[in-house]
């Protein structure tokens, strides 16, 4: 069994078993840890050098079972930037581990109480997460990630998420702590973003967005996955807005992805130590 991830559009069609709720709320685990990774440094820490980029290698990783009819399947990469800084990828390690642990858990669970040769989509697991580079600059690596899980029924779903690691505090941050608050950046970007997602609803539904529509408000910000991206390799000066699927239209209308030049307003929400890392696009 394998199920494939389709980049920024994954578009699947059936009804979920499991609420987007619960689904977003397992995929969220890894953001969460991640931004309880960041730690108050000196800042006049001396700054440690990456390891070499070049010296370093991807990581692909796989961890597959099967038992008669009953399947999981498992897999969690991140390329070679992130390798080349131990302290990122021992984050991610981690995190890899501990959503291994709860899979092989749930799985043998469920084989334990339907067989393996019983209720087939009841014993078939997969969980894929994929990270990527969004940019790297001097002193930050903006990472993303997109996830697939399936624990049964119908059909899975997948997640997005994101991370900046600050090589200067040699730690990890959501994009949102670059921000004064929630309230400073969504003020500054809220119209914009609304704007054009409605855009992109619009050319995928083949007709404006009418206000009786599934997914016909603007997401909240709280619901967004944020991303820090740059055009130039030193500055961000424009950021990704993600909603995944249910977030902001049906199920088969797969996530969407609006990117969003940083402007004087977003700028002027940027907290001051950061200031210096962004610019208008």
């Amino acid at each position: 069994m394998r199920y494939q991830i389709f980049g920024s559009v994954m578009v699947l069609a059936l009804a979920a078993c499991s609420s987007p709720e619960e689904v977003k709320g397992r995929m969220a685990v890894e953001s969460d840890d991640t931004a309880s990774a960041t730690a108050e440094k000196d800042s006049e820490t001396p700054e440690k050098p990456d390891a070499p980029a070049e010296s370093a290698e991807a990581v692909k990783f796989e961890d597959n079972e099967k038992d008669g009819e009953a399947e999981r399947d498992f897999s969690y990469s991140w390329p070679k930037q992130v390798s080349a800084i131990p302290a990122l990828a021992k984050i991610l390690t981690e995190q890899r581990d501990k959503a291994l642990a709860a899979q092989k858990k749930d799985w043998k669970e469920s084989v334990d109480e339907y067989g393996p040769d019983g209720c087939v989509s009841c014993v078939m697991r997969d969980y894929q997460t994929t990270w990527k580079v969004v940019t790297d600059t001097p002193r930050f690596l903006s990472i993303s990630s997109e996830s697939y899980l399936y624990t049964g029924g119908a059909h899975g779903n997948t997640g997005t998420g994101g991370m900046v690691w600050d090589r200067k505090a040699g730690a990890s941050m959501d994009a949102r702590q670059m921000f004064t608050s929630a309230s400073a950046f969504w003020g500054a970007a809220e119209a914009a973003y609304c704007s054009a997602l409605n855009d992109e609803r619009a050319e995928r539904r083949g007709r404006p967005v009418q206000p009786d529509d599934y997914g016909s408000e603007c997401p909240k910000f709280e619901e967004l996955t944020l991303l820090a991206g740059s055009s130039n390799g030193k500055t961000f000066n424009r950021l990704g807005l993600i909603a995944d699927p249910y977030v902001a239209g049906a199920y088969a209308e797969g996530p969407y992805e609006v990117t969003l030049p940083v402007t004087d307003a977003i700028l002027g929400a940027v907290k001051a130590e950061y200031r210096e890392f962004f610019s208008v696009k």
